[in-house]
């Protein structure tokens, strides 16, 4: 078992009086989140939940009780064990599955590692930390995931095509 969990949503507020949770999903949604009933190594019982018609969820655990409880879980993220996802098809990724990643383009030539994967609506985004750091300019190098820019992927590396990353 990894000591990391792939979170699947975070705790954003109280909703009522009996210790019910706001959540913002992450991910998949709410169907991911419906497939597990235990978070974050045991510590969350999953009790129900629903849409909150606003693309997040309103949750109740069984270890949440009253409102006060539930205020104090606001900022909590809501995570599985990775074994506990189900298998990827081809072409498909984890984000957290590419997060330290050394990147180096078609060429051979190395980047730097990967620290984040974001998705601000297009598609998802990766940003690879270079190293060395240039003395002048960008420290970071942002790529979209396409086929086009990451021509691919493993356990231990990314590739990015040369002709991307000396844009």
């Amino acid at each position: 078992m990894s000591d990391e969990l792939i979170i699947l949503a975070a705790v954003t507020g109280a909703h009522g009086v009996s210790g019910e949770v706001r959540l913002k999903l992450l991910g998949e949604g709410l169907e991911a989140l419906r497939q597990h009933s235990v978070f974050n190594g045991g510590a969350l019982t999953l009790k129900k939940v629903r849409s909150d018609n606003k693309g997040g969820a309103i949750a109740r655990f069984a270890e949440v009780q009253g409102r006060n409880a539930a205020e104090k879980m606001r900022g909590t993220t809501i995570g599985v064990e990775r074994d506990e996802l189900p298998s990827l098809d081809e072409g498909e990724y984890y984000h957290r599955d590419l997060i330290d990643l050394t990147a180096q383009t078609d060429a051979g030539d190395p980047l730097g590692s990967v620290t984040a994967v974001e998705n601000f609506g297009a598609t998802d985004i990766v940003e690879i930390t270079l190293d060395p750091p240039p003395e002048k300019g960008m420290k970071t190098l942002m790529v979209p995931m396409t086929k086009a820019a990451v021509l691919d992927w493993d356990d231990t590396r990314l590739v990015i095509s040369k002709d991307f990353a000396d844009q």
